[in-house]
């Protein structure tokens, strides 16, 4: 599965108003700003959002976007349905061989059970786990 620009500027946009979550509204032209992207195209991007419910806008001199959850409560799952549709990385055919359905249906599965499971607070607090070193690993 391809993720297009869509899903992941959809991310984006996401992670910034769950990072300004409880703070009040942010504007569009800040998160565009902020990660050096088109305010034009997000634009775009927000209006699924809104209409399925994910954000919610306010308007006025201090208005723009909020999450209409709590971001724990908001999977990447959610994000990438609506702008990408639903998650399937490969069409499983009737005709195909059993063995290759069942991979098809296997890698569809973990698929979304990453997306499902991961979360926008998952994402607005991940730790790097590779610039952390386990205090128990030691390198001779």
């Amino acid at each position: 599965m391809k993720i297009s620009t869509k899903g992941r500027y959809g991310i984006t946009i996401m992670m910034a108003l769950a990072k300004h979550y409880g703070k009040g509204p942010l504007a569009l032209k800040i998160i565009a700003k902020e990660n050096d992207l088109s305010e034009h195209y997000l634009e775009q991007l927000i209006a699924p959002l809104r209409n399925a419910g994910l954000v919610h806008s306010i308007r006025g001199a201090y208005g723009g976007y909020e999450l209409t959850k709590k971001p724990r409560e908001i999977t990447t799952a959610d994000v990438i349905r609506v702008l990408e549709g639903p998650i399937r990385p490969v069409e499983v055919m009737d005709d195909d061989d059993p063995a290759k359905k069942e991979l098809w249906i296997k890698i569809r599965d973990a698929v979304k059970d990453v997306l499902e499971g991961t979360t926008m607070d998952d994402l607005i607090h991940f730790e790097d786990r590779e610039l952390v070193q386990d205090p128990l690993m030691f390198y001779i």
